[in-house]
C-alpha cells in the first residue's frame, strides 16, 4: 500500500489536488481524488488477493501428518508445522509429500523433483554413507550431497529399507529456510528492481516540471507587473505547474497494469509484482532447452554401433529382426541406468527407458537379495524377459550406482552377473567417456563417426566398461577409482523429434525480433542440427564455433573462431587477451548472417577474460 500511494505521481497528484481546493476547483478536484483512490484500492486489492493465494496454496501443501523420533518422547505423530531441524523423520512406503528439507540416513528413497527442477524423472536418494573422517557431511560428500538429500515440497514415490529398519531422515531445514520455501519467498518477495521504464517516466517528469518552471517564472512577472495580489500570484503560478502534468496519468497506468494482471490470470499466472509486466514487455533474447523443450520428451532407439579391437564393428539399426549379441555391450545397456519399477511399469530417464526396453529383459525390483560380500541390501536384478534370447546367466544385479551429474556428463553402475564377476559399467557424453577410456581400446576413427550420426541431429552416447578387482566392497570404491581405465564398448545413438509447437512458437518471436537461442548439455553439432531442423538459424546463414581456451602457466587465454561446417580457421580471426585495454579481431565473414555456438567452458573463458565480446555473442 506504501509503495502505491508514495508512487511520484501520487505525491504530484496529492499536490495538485490541494492546489485545486484552495482554488475552488472542488468538482474537477474531487473527481481526480476518486480516479486516484480507485485505481490504488484496485491494485491493492489485486495484489493482496493474489498473494492470499499463493500463501494459501503453500500451506496447504505443507500441513501433513508425519511420524518423528524424539530423543525422550520416542516415535510420535505430529503435523509438520511443528517439525525443527534434528527431528528424525520416519518414512513410510505410501507416497507422501515432504514438508522440510532433510538428509536420509537409513534406506533409500525414489523422489519426484518435478516441481523444484521441471524433470518429471524419479530420483534415487540414497542414504549418507558413514565416514571415519570429522568433516562435516556436506564438505566430505562434496558437489554429490544432494543424492543424499531429500527436498521440501518433492514427492517420496517409494521408499527401500535396508538391514538397519525403516528409512530415516534427519530435518535439515523448516519453513522457508527450505529450498522450496526460498523459491516461494522469493516470489513473494521479489528483489526490488530499478527498471528504466521508471527512470524515464521520473526524467519525462522533471522535464515537464522544468518547463513548467520557465512558464511560472513568466506567469509571476506578467501578474506583479499587473499589480495582483501576493497569493494570487503564487496560486496562479503553482497552477502552471500543475498544468504541465496530465492529472490523470497515474490512473491511466495503473488502469492498464491491472488490465494485464486480469489477462494474465486468465492464463493461471500469478503476479504480484506488476513492474515486471513492463519487463516482459522489452524482452530480447529468449533461451530455451533442447531436451523436452524444443524436443519431444521420448527418445526413439536408432543404432548401436559396437566397437571391438579398437574397430567399429557393422551398425545394428532398431527395429531389427535378430535380437542383440550377448556381450559387454549388452550387459551396459541391461545395467547402466536408474530405472525403477512403480506400479508395475518401468520409469525413469525416457533414454533409459528405451535402451533397456531394447534388450527385452525384465527388472526384478525384490528387496533382500543376498550378494557375497555385501551383505544384506536392496539391490536390483535383471532378469531375461519372455521375449528375450537366450543368455548364458541367470540375471546380472546392479549393486552400486553413480547417478548421472551433468558437471561430469556420465553415469557408472556396479554390476554383477548371477554367479559371476564385478564389473563397471560407464555411459555418458562420448567426448568424456572416451577420455576416461584406455587409448588403445578407441578407435581411430572415433571423431568422423561422432560427427557423421551428429551432424544428423541424433544424440549420441558412449557406453565403456572394465571388470572390478576384488578387495573392496562396491560401496566403499570412490568414483575416481570406478571410471578409469575403461574399455570403449561402442556408441548408442538415439533420435531426438521436433514438438509440433516448435517452429511455430520460433517463427513468431523471430516475427517479434526477439532472438532464440538454444542452452544444452548434447553435443554441439547436434544442437546446431536441431537448431536448424527448427528454424532457429535459416539454411542460408552460418555457424561460427568460438573455441576459448586458457594458455598454460599464465592468466592470459586464447579464442579462436571457426565455421561448424569445416574443421579449419581459414579466413576467421584470432584473439588473445594480453591484458590490453582495446583488443581488436580481425573476422571474414562474408555475406548473411551467421550465428555462434560455443562449449559451457568456452563461454566460462569469454566471459572472464573476453567480457566486451559477450553482447556481440
Amino acid at each position: 500500500l506504501s509503495k502505491q500511494v508514495l508512487n511520484p505521481f501520487y505525491v504530484f497528484q496529492l499536490f495538485s489536488v490541494c492546489l485545486w481546493f484552495a482554488e475552488d476547483y472542488m468538482e474537477y478536484a474531487t473527481a481526480i481524488i476518486i480516479m486516484s483512490l480507485l485505481s490504488i484500492f484496485l491494485t491493492v486489492y489485486d495484489l493482496r488477493l493474489q498473494s492470499v493465494k499463493l500463501h494459501r496454496l503453500v500451506e496447504s501443501h505443507n500441513n501433513i501428518m508425519v511420524t518423528v523420533c524424539r530423543n525422550k518422547e520416542g516415535f510420535q505423530e505430529l503435523e509438520s508445522h511443528h517439525l525443527v531441524p534434528g527431528d528424525m523423520l520416519v518414512l513410510k512406503e505410501a507416497k507422501t509429500l515432504l514438508p522440510c528439507d532433510a538428509i536420509l540416513i537409513s534406506g533409500q528413497c525414489i523422489v519426484n523433483e518435478s516441481m523444484l527442477t521441471g524433470e518429471s524423472i524419479p530420483v534415487t536418494k540414497t542414504h549418507l554413507p558413514q565416514a571415519d573422517n570429522i568433516k562435516p557431511w556436506r564438505m566430505h560428500c562434496a558437489e554429490d550431497y544432494k543424492k543424499h538429500v531429500l527436498f521440501c515440497g518433492t514427492e517420496v514415490i517409494q521408499t527401500k529399507a535396508d538391514d538397519r529398519g525403516v528409512v530415516k531422515a534427519v530435518v535439515l531445514r523448516t519453513g522457508f529456510n527450505t529450498a522450496k520455501g526460498d523459491l516461494v519467498r522469493s516470489i513473494l518477495y521479489p528483489k526490488p528492481m530499478n527498471f528504466k521504464l521508471y527512470r524515464d517516466a521520473l526524467r519525462f517528469l522533471m522535464c515537464l516540471i522544468a518547463f513548467a518552471a520557465i512558464g511560472m517564472i513568466y506567469a509571476v512577472c506578467v501578474f506583479v507587473l499587473n499589480g495582483e495580489e501576493t497569493g494570487e500570484v503564487v496560486k496562479k503560478a503553482l497552477d502552471v505547474i500543475t498544468i504541465a502534468v496530465p492529472p490523470a496519468l497515474p490512473a491511466a497506468l495503473t488502469t492498464g497494469i491491472i488490465y494485464t494482471q486480469r489477462r494474465l490470470k486468465k492464463k493461471g499466472i500469478f503476479c504480484i509484482s506488476p513492474q515486471r509486466i513492463n519487463m516482459c514487455g522489452q524482452l530480447n533474447l529468449i533461451c530455451f532447452d533442447k531436451t523436452g523443450t524444443l524436443t519431444e520428451d521420448g527418445l526413439d532407439l536408432w543404432g548401436l554401433l559396437p566397437s571391438e579391437r579398437n574397430c567399429f564393428q557393422d551398425i545394428h539399426s532398431f527395429p531389427a529382426d535378430h535380437s542383440l549379441p550377448w556381450g559387454p555391450v549388452f550387459r551396459a545397456m541391461l545395467v547402466c541406468h536408474s530405472l525403477i519399477v512403480l506400479d508395475g511399469k518401468i520409469q525413469g530417464d525416457p533414454l533409459d527407458v528405451k535402451m533397456f526396453e531394447a534388450t527385452n529383459w525384465v527388472i526384478d525390483d525384490s528387496s533382500g537379495h543376498q550378494i557375497k560380500g555385501e551383505g544384506s541390501a536392496h539391490v536390483t536384478v535383471v532378469r531375461p524377459g519372455p521375449k528375450a534370447s537366450s543368455a548364458p546367466v541367470e540375471g546380472v544385479t546392479i549393486l552400486h550406482q553413480f547417478p548421472f551429474s551433468s558437471a561430469l556428463q556420465r553415469m557408472s553402475v556396479i554390476a554383477q552377473e548371477i554367479g559371476g564377476e564385478q564389473q563397471v559399467f560407464t555411459k555418458g557424453a562420448p567426448e568424456m567417456v572416451a577420455m576416461l577410456c584406455r587409448a588403445e581400446t578407441v578407435p581411430s576413427n572415433f571423431e568422423s563417426k561422432l560427427l557423421l550420426y551428429t551432424a544428423q541431429g541424433f544424440r549420441v552416447i558412449g557406453l565403456a566398461c572394465k571388470p572390478l578387482q576384488g578387495g573392496k566392497q562396491s560401496t566403499d570404491l570412490t568414483r575416481e577409482e570406478v571410471e578409469s581405465d575403461l574399455t570403449f564398448l561402442g556408441l548408442l545413438i538415439m533420435e531426438n523429434r521436433l514438438k509440433r509447437e516448435t517452429k511455430p512458437v520460433l517463427e513468431e518471436l523471430s516475427a517479434a525480433r526477439i532472438r532464440s537461442a538454444m542452452v544444452t548439455g548434447d553435443n554441439i553439432q547436434t544442437a546446431v542440427t536441431i537448431a536448424k531442423n527448427a528454424g532457429m538459424i535459416s539454411p542460408t546463414n552460418r555457424v561460427i564455433l568460438v573455441e576459448a581456451d586458457k594458455i598454460p602457466g599464465s592468466f592470459s587465454a586464447s579464442i579462436t573462431w571457426k565455421p561448424l561446417e569445416e574443421n579449419n580457421t581459414e579466413g576467421y580471426g584470432s584473439l588473445e587477451d594480453d591484458s590490453q585495454p582495446e583488443p581488436r579481431i580481425k573476422m571474414t565473414l562474408g555475406s548473411g548472417q551467421y550465428h555462434f555456438a560455443m562449449s559451457g567452458n568456452s563461454y566460462q573463458i569469454v566471459a572472464q577474460h573476453f567480457r566486451h565480446l559477450l553482447p556481440k555473442v
